[in-house]
């Protein structure tokens, strides 16, 4: 893998200095805009310092997105955050696409960086917009390389989301039940499946047979697809990746090497 590619985690409070320790950059996702609006913070044992603001927002009808920016930036300066991570979720109100227009227009000023989340990747040209890795159809590259001609190269990160679902048999809707770490486990050791990979989608999967529902296929990452993620990415250009440090604690140092 090129050594441009530049890796940031993500970590909720209870994780928050732990995920530090790794010596990566760290979204701290213990943020949110709540009614008022108002820059809300999570309780956590030690105050976050350095890397990133991550930010989520409440599903209220608020106004003055001027306001929340100003607040926002009064915090990241207290913090020493570089750059903020919105990770906010498809709305058709006015309040996220103005903040983000004004958080791209405010971290470009102050050399910061902006991440968001797809949906409003077309409110800032000075934001890099999040892919997420996870697919159960089509194909990875295509979907990278069509995030890279829509916003631009240098505007896309890869949100690395690791899959581990199973899906019935006819899929028509793509949309499987997801599995914990210990579900998987247990269904393989049970199973004794035949496993593939799809280059298609970098992913492992198998299929089995059940009496009760039938055909199933399971989709799934391990390091290794993983890896090959981020490899992919990188060879698109793509220098920001994005991990999730709950998902990927125990294999991190191969992840990145």
């Amino acid at each position: 893998m090129e050594s441009k590619t530049k890796f940031f985690l993500t970590a909720p409070q209870q994780q928050y200095a732990e995920a530090q320790r790794c010596g990566l950059p760290v979204a701290c996702m213990s943020y949110r805009i709540g009614k008022g609006p108002r820059l809300l913070r999570a309780a956590m044992p030690s105050l976050p310092r350095g890397g990133l603001m991550g930010i989520t927002l409440d599903n209220e009808e608020d106004s003055d997105p001027g306001g929340i920016c100003n607040e926002i930036f009064r915090e990241c300066s207290a913090r020493a955050f570089r750059g903020i991570l919105c990770n906010f979720t498809p709305d058709q109100r006015l309040l996220p696409h103005e903040i983000v227009r004004q958080l791209g227009a405010n971290c470009a000023r102050y050399g910061m960086s902006l991440y968001v989340t797809e949906p409003y990747g077309a409110y800032s040209d000075k934001a890099c917009v999040l892919i997420s890795s996870a697919l159960s159809g089509g194909s990875l590259q295509t979907r990278l390389e069509e995030s890279i001609h829509k916003f631009g190269t240098g505007h896309v990160a890869l949100l690395v989301e690791p899959v581990r679902e199973d899906f019935f048999l006819p899929s028509p809707t793509g949309q499987g039940q997801r599995l914990q770490s210990d579900e998987l486990t247990a269904l393989m050791e049970q199973l004794d499946p035949s496993t593939f990979f799809s280059g298609e989608l970098c992913a492992h999967y198998f299929t089995y047979m059940s009496k009760e529902s039938g055909a199933h296929f399971v989709l799934y990452d391990d390091a290794g697809s993983i890896h090959k993620k981020i490899q992919l990415a990188a060879l698109l250009g793509i220098t920001d990746v994005f991990l999730p440090y709950h998902e990927v604690k125990a294999d991190l140092f191969r992840l990145i090497s």
